[in-house]
C-alpha cells in the first residue's frame, strides 16, 4: 500500500509541476490553453512520474517545506555576491583571475539533489558544473581561490549542500 500511496504522490506532483511549467510557458488563463494544459500535463504524469519524480508531495507538505524557502535565500544570497564580484572584475579588468576546474566530491545521494546543486552551482555567475561523476563534481572556476577540493568545495557547494541533505535527508 505504501508503494501505492508513493505512485499516486508522484504522479500528482508531476502532474503539477508540468502544468506549472505549462502556465508559465503560455502566460494565459484561457480556458482552451488550461484545458489543453491539463490534458498535456495528465499524459506527461501517466508516462513519466516514475521517472520524473523522486519524492512526490511527501516534499511539499513536510518539514522539508521550510528548508526550501531557506534554500531559496541562500541561493539568492550567493546569487547576488557571485554577481558583484564578477561586476568588479568587468569594471576593473586588471583585477587577476585564475581560471580552472575544480573538483569536490558530494555526501548527496538522491539524483534531484545532486542535479539542483549542479544547476545552482551553474547558475551562480562565475562557476559552471562541467561534469559530475558518481559523486564527484567538475567545476570550472573563473577564479580558483582553493588549491584543495575540501576548500574549494567550502567556496563553491557547501552552503547549499548543508540544506539539501535536510531537504532530500539522504
Amino acid at each position: 500500500m505504501s508503494n501505492n500511496k508513493t505512485s499516486i504522490g508522484k504522479f500528482i506532483y508531476t502532474f503539477i509541476i508540468v502544468m506549472l511549467v505549462w502556465m508559465a510557458f503560455t502566460t494565459s488563463l484561457e480556458p482552451a490553453e488550461l484545458i489543453t494544459g491539463l490534458f498535456v500535463s495528465l499524459i506527461i504524469a501517466v508516462f513519466s512520474s516514475g521517472f520524473f519524480s523522486c519524492c512526490g508531495l511527501g516534499i511539499l507538505f513536510s518539514s522539508s517545506i521550510f528548508y526550501i524557502v531557506q534554500y531559496f535565500f541562500v541561493f539568492i544570497w550567493a546569487l547576488l555576491k557571485s554577481n558583484f564580484s564578477m561586476a568588479k572584475r568587468v569594471v576593473s579588468p586588471s583585477l587577476p583571475i585564475n581560471p580552472g576546474i575544480v573538483e569536490f566530491k558530494t555526501s548527496l545521494k538522491n539524483d534531484t539533489a545532486k542535479l539542483i546543486l549542479a544547476n545552482s552551482i551553474t547558475l551562480t555567475p562565475g562557476t559552471l558544473t562541467v561534469d559530475l561523476i558518481d559523486d564527484t563534481f567538475f567545476i570550472h572556476w573563473i577564479d580558483v581561490e582553493a588549491r584543495t577540493p575540501e576548500k574549494a568545495y567550502e567556496a563553491i557547494a557547501e552552503p547549499f549542500e548543508k540544506i539539501l541533505l535536510k531537504i532530500y535527508k539522504n
